[in-house]
Order: structure tokens, then sequence, then C-alpha cells
């Protein structure tokens, strides 16, 4: 069963191991500072966690804490992002916990990003209602150079 919850101190440990990940940084490409840096990292989440602006919730399986999944920026620009730990890819729990993050924002449109060549996450967004509305390309960290991306719009 896929579940979300508000976000604990105790999820943090599991969420730096999940985007530590070399692979999984790999296939979601854009990344940022706090991927890289436990410090970083912690400021990272305790800004969030702080900020009444994002919705930010823990994802769970069975009750084990596979990744997390956020909503954030002004209302005329939210944004989805989402992680989930790579050894529970493909099981659709990043659909289940997508579904039930933008069942609890009403704010619309939301939009997302994601490579080109990341399938897996394209296919999550579809499935959930968002639709391909441009590409374009960005700088990818985690693969040291541009990326062709795929924006995408909730309505």
């Amino acid at each position: 069963m896929i579940s979300l919850r508000d976000v604990r101190d105790s999820d943090l440990p599991a969420f730096w191991e999940q985007l530590s990940d070399p692979a999984a940084r790999h296939v979601a490409a854009v990344t940022r500072d706090h991927h890289y840096d436990r410090v970083l990292f912690e400021s990272h989440w305790a800004r969030v966690r702080s900020d009444p602006g994002v919705l930010v919730r823990t994802v769970l399986a069975d009750d084990d804490v596979v990744g997390h999944a956020a909503v954030y920026g002004p209302p005329d620009e939210r944004e989805v992002t989402y992680w989930i730990g790579r050894e529970h890819w493909g099981r659709g729990i990043a659909t289940a916990a997508l579904a039930a993050l933008v069942g609890l924002e009403g704010t619309r449109p939301l939009h997302a990003h994601a490579a080109a060549d990341n399938t897996g996450s394209i296919r999550v967004l579809e499935k959930c209602g968002f639709v391909v509305t441009g590409h374009g390309r960005g700088f990818a960290r985690a693969r040291d150079g541009e990326i062709d991306e795929v924006h995408l719009t909730l309505a």
C-alpha cells in the first residue's frame, strides 16, 4: 500500500541514501548541490520543511520510507518533484504517490520537467494527467553536460 505523510526527521537518512545513488542521479540527470553534500542536504531539508509554500510528503510503501514528493513555487508556476529510491522503481509507487500529491494540491496548472530520455518519469507524469507542453535543453550535473528536457503541464 502506497501512502503519503508529513516528513519526519527520521526520514532524512533514507532520503540522503536515495539521493546519493549515482545510478538514480544519472537517470534523473538534473541534480542540485544538496544531492552531493550532506551539510547542504540538511540545510535544504530544513528550508523546505519550514516553507509554508511547499507541500512536501514522505512516500511510504507498506510503511517503509521509499521516497518523497513535493509541490513548490509561486501560484502561477507551481512545480512537482519526486524521488523514489531506485530499488523501488517499476512497481507503480511513483505514479501512486504523485497522484495522491496532486490530489492534495488544488492549484492548477502544475508543471514538471524531466530528462527527455527518462521515459519512466515521463510515463509517471502522463499517467497522472500531465501532458508534454514543450522541450528544451538544460545542464545536468549528474551527466556533466547539457541534455534534452521535456516540459509537462497538468491543467
